[in-house]
């Protein structure tokens, strides 16, 4: 919503400007888009690893719980 408001307030200051960004977003889109891709494999590829050296905790702590 404030992305909105604040793209509306361009367009009111500087019309040529906000329209210009409004066609260039796509693509700055399309470009990002694999950086975003590799953050989650890292996300996740990182979570795997944190899950593996906690799992002897995990275990010793099993028995005990209620």
């Amino acid at each position: 919503m404030i992305t909105l408001l604040l793209w509306c307030l361009l367009f009111v200051i500087c019309w040529p400007v906000a329209l210009f960004a409004l066609l260039v977003y796509p693509f700055v889109w399309l470009l990002l888009l694999p950086f975003r891709l590799a953050g989650i494999a890292v996300h996740g590829a990182l979570a795997l690893l944190w899950e593996v050296v906690m799992l002897p905790a995990r275990l010793l702590r099993a028995p005990f719980r209620v």
